[in-house]
């Protein structure tokens, strides 16, 4: 078993104390049969996918046991619902990982080939070149599905250490692009994939993950400024290791222009920088989804990021441990906007330290069904600070409307006239959020809503019904 210790830079362990691959234990992994999916054309991620991200609350730091109470709870509460993946984001290979913000030129745990590994003593399942099989074993016996976060590149340790790359003749100094940083990280050296030893590495991680069990591969600073040639090369390693991983690529906000390219190749994107719960960057989020809204589909979705609800910032790297700093009108219409837009839905809190007004919005089946299987999303019309999206319901005549006031200081009447949405003359209006049917209307419908407030309906067509003229108060209306 190899050690090695660099003075002045810090001392990185590649042996049994971190639970680093031994060589024969990296050949096992070399050669070991690939996992296969039950059908090699099946699509991944037919609807946006649902689960439990780390970052805000832990960022840089979470730990095991907090990963598995998270799992435990979205397990027990929210599975039934469509909620499945658990992913563990950013430096879980680094030993002494802080909160709010990141260590420069930190130790960081991998294997002899420059393949990060969990840090056993923040992953103690991780042990003797375990990795993160365990973990995922644990998640996968809940029903659920694992995921990671990765960054873009080789560890610059591992250029130092000149580690060899597995399954060629080259070093991690050979693929290593030392002028391809990323500008707020150290960890990583970006990778020169026109070479052959290039790609050879992003096969071994992807194998790796493979081993592991992973399910999702959350990869970052990928997007913004866009690297292609790595986008393709871990995508690339995806497709060749036959594991049904989704690929979802940040940060944002990312171009436009990639569209065709990113639908090529992964299966989310993010359309904004870092989300927080502030209501400036819940509003500039409109304009993002306006823009990216003719690219959701199956197999590619859009990401308007995580969601920052419920106890938020315990260790995270913006704010203090706190409660979502967003209003109880302006969560709902966080929800509202991710379910219309078909957006992943990524729970961000600490889901064991959730209340009940949060655990509601995560459980709402009528709302959650928007999110997952509504069609022909688009905006209907912005009118001053009111703006109104629809969708169709499949197999049915009916739509969803989703209507929001993103003015500051007035209430908003927002008016809906069917022929807006091509519906016959009288319909049943049904209230998403409450749950309930509410009147027959003829010609349309006028919303009532504070500022920030929203509504989400479903318009259904009737005949024969006499109907109402009048309008009906929607969460957040007066």
């Amino acid at each position: 078993m190899k050690r090695w210790a660099l003075a002045g830079v810090g001392l990185w362990v590649l042996g049994m104390g971190l639970g680093v691959l031994s060589s024969e234990q990296g050949k096992k992994s070399r050669l070991s049969p690939r996992t296969t999916t039950a059908s090699a054309a099946a699509v991944l991620a037919p609807t946006p996918p649902m689960g439990w991200n780390s970052w805000d609350c832990y960022g840089t730091t979470v730990r095991e046991e907090e990963v598995k109470a998270n799992a435990d709870y979205l397990a027990t509460h929210l599975a039934g619902y469509g909620w499945q993946y658990v992913v563990v984001d950013i430096q879980w290979y680094e030993p002494q990982a802080k909160a709010h913000g990141y260590r420069e030129n930190a130790d960081l745990v991998m294997d002899e080939y420059g393949r990060l590994q969990p840090a056993p003593n923040r992953f103690p399942s991780a042990a003797q070149g375990k990795g993160f099989k365990p973990l995922a074993d644990y998640v996968h016996g809940k029903g659920l599905k694992f995921g990671i976060h990765i960054m873009r590149g080789i560890p610059r340790l591992a250029v130092l250490l000149k580690l060899p790359v597995l399954g060629t003749q080259g070093f991690a100094k050979d693929i290593a692009d030392p002028q391809s940083l990323c500008p707020w990280s150290t960890d990583m050296y970006g990778v020169d994939t026109s070479k052959p030893a290039g790609q050879a590495y992003y096969d071994s991680i992807g194998q790796l993950y493979v081993d592991w069990g992973v399910d999702y591969i959350k990869a970052d600073d990928m997007t913004q400024p866009y690297h292609s040639g790595e986008i393709e090369a871990l995508s690339n390693a995806i497709r060749k290791s036959r594991r049904p991983i989704v690929l979802s690529l940040s940060p944002g906000p990312t171009e436009l222009a990639q569209a065709d390219h990113l639908r090529a190749h992964a299966q989310l994107w993010r359309i904004s920088d870092d989300f927080w719960d502030r209501w400036k960057d819940l509003k500039a989020q409109f304009a993002l989804c306006r823009k990216w809204v003719d690219h959701i589909g199956p197999g590619h979705w859009p990401d308007a990021d995580l969601l920052p609800l419920g106890r938020i910032g315990i260790r995270a790297e913006q704010g203090e441990d706190r409660q979502s700093l967003l209003t109880a009108d302006e969560q709902v219409t966080l929800m509202t906007l991710w379910c219309i837009f078909r957006s992943p839905l990524m729970f961000g809190g600490d889901l064991p330290s959730s209340d009940a007004s949060t655990l509601r919005l995560l459980t709402n089946s009528e709302v959650l069904a928007v999110n997952q299987h509504s069609t022909r999303n688009r905006e209907l019309f912005t009118r001053g600070e009111g703006i109104a999206w629809c969708a169709d319901v499949p197999a049915t005549p009916a739509k969803y409307l989703a209507v929001f006031n993103l003015a500051d200081q007035t209430e908003a009447e927002i008016k809906i006239g069917w022929k807006e949405l091509n519906l016959q003359e009288t319909c049943l209006v049904r209230d998403l959020w409450m749950n309930q049917d509410l009147e027959t209307f003829t010609s349309g419908y006028t919303f009532h809503l504070r500022p920030h407030a929203s509504g989400l309906v479903k318009i259904s067509p009737t005949r024969g019904v006499t109907g109402q003229s009048s309008g009906w108060a929607p969460s957040g209306a007066q």
